[in-house]
């Protein structure tokens, strides 16, 4: 038995049966039919099931609607609108150090470890390919032996995601894929999990260096939505991996500040920050489990 597969046989074995039991029931769900049924419900606008369904939510978790920019849940023309609400302007401030990376969303920092032998951290004894999650982007091999934070954004969670650097899009892919749930449970049990789940992403150039921003989709989030191409939807999972390349034209290069918006998840998931070897290092203090918010410090640019 090589170490690789012993390592494997360890994580299985030290995964609680309740997350394992958790996995094995998502396996026998329709996962993208409740997606899609999901997707219809958070964007009807009939007043009576938008106001159930907020009145439920917001008795469920815990929500503090004083942060946004509309503070009544039920003035929104639809739940999903509800659910990607606007923040008021200044409640999630940027450091003034320009060379710090802040968390791109409001979550649970699930992993923030450095990217070695072309493998990214997923859990504790759970890793899997760079690569993979990449849909083998021939910019893949810029970010190998660099860094990863991972964040993820529960139901109760601010759901936009934000920029964590100022930098220009140089190129962006459509990643079809299955739709399992990403909490903590899911992702100590089912191996290769980021990488399995229907995913966007983002490769920017900054005068520092480059980086991405990867936005995971998860169950019932049936679509993901970017500031350059709007709504990115993925109808079928076997449909092929859409990888594009934005023209250094002037006029269409797309440039964002440091906590500009990039995008929103129309349900709970994970964004993930890739940063390239040499030219940046992640903070200290930071552990899975630590609450972030847009803004938070978790790297620094060494330039």
């Amino acid at each position: 038995m090589n170490a690789s597969t012993r390592r494997g046989r360890d994580a299985a074995a030290s995964v609680p049966l309740r997350a394992r039991a958790f996995v094995l029931l998502q396996h026998l769900l329709p996962r993208r039919g409740l997606s899609r049924a999901v997707h219809a419900l958070t964007r009807s606008r009939r007043s009576w099931l938008r106001r159930l369904v907020t009145r439920v939510f917001v008795a469920r978790f815990p929500i503090d609607m004083q942060e946004a920019a509309e503070p009544d849940p039920y003035a929104y023309p639809s739940f999903n609108a509800f659910f990607t609400r606007a923040l008021r302007p200044g409640v999630r401030p940027q450091p003034a150090d320009a060379t710090l990376v802040t968390s791109p969303a409001d979550g649970t920092l699930q992993q923030a470890d450095p990217i070695n032998d072309q493998h990214v951290v997923q859990a504790k004894g759970q890793r899997y390919p760079l690569r993979t999650l990449l849909a083998d982007h021939p910019l893949t091999a810029r970010y190998a032996g660099g860094s990863a934070c991972t964040v993820y954004l529960a139901p109760y969670n601010y759901h936009r995601v934000h920029m964590p650097c100022t930098g220009t899009l140089v190129a962006w892919s459509h990643v079809p894929g299955d739709l399992y749930s990403v909490n903590a449970a899911t992702a100590a049990a089912l191996p290769g999990l980021f990488a399995r789940n229907e995913r966007v992403v983002c490769h920017f150039e900054s005068d520092a260096g480059a980086f991405a921003v990867v936005l995971v989709g998860a169950m019932n989030v049936g679509s993901i939505e970017t500031v350059w191409a709007g709504e990115i939807t993925g109808d079928h999972r076997r449909a092929p991996v859409r990888h594009v390349d934005v023209p250094r034209d002037a006029d269409q290069r797309v440039t964002l500040q440091r906590g500009d918006e990039v995008g929103r998840f129309n349900m709970g998931s994970t964004v993930i920050v890739l940063l390239p070897p040499d030219a940046a290092s992640l903070l200290e203090g930071h552990a899975p489990g630590n609450t972030v918010r847009v803004g938070t410090p978790l790297a620094r640019w060494h330039a």
